[in-house]
């Protein structure tokens, strides 16, 4: 399993940004999609978006709004987030597919809490 460490989380104010980073313990060149899922309370974790090769891929939700984005070099995944709304309010996961298989070979991080409130 792959190490995630992420950051960039907090408190911010609707209509304001927010950059996640997802930094991964071995190198992600081969990797066939890193990206982010989020959870809100009592409910399943839902899709985000993820960088695939060779595409960048969004829920309807966040499309136009947030951008996904992976610094090979750096070994990170990043979710740049614009215009928040309070119901982008959520843990957000990121997380590692190797090969593209999918289930028990997906790597994920601890989540980082994203609180959008005036």
């Amino acid at each position: 399993q792959v190490q995630l460490v992420e950051s960039g989380g907090g408190l911010v104010q609707p209509g304001g940004s927010l950059r996640l980073s997802c930094v991964a313990s071995e190198s992600t060149s081969s990797m066939f999609a890193m990206g982010w899922y989020r959870q809100f309370p009592g409910k399943e974790r839902e899709f985000v978006a993820v960088a695939a090769k060779p595409t960048l891929n969004y829920a309807e939700s966040v499309k136009g709004r947030f951008t996904v984005s992976r610094d090979n070099a750096k070994r990170t995944v990043y979710l740049e987030m614009k215009n928040l709304k309070p119901e982008d309010t959520a843990v957000y996961f990121c997380y590692v597919d190797p090969k593209g298989f999918g289930g028990k070979t997906i790597s994920w991080g601890q989540g980082t809490q994203v609180t959008v409130s005036s």
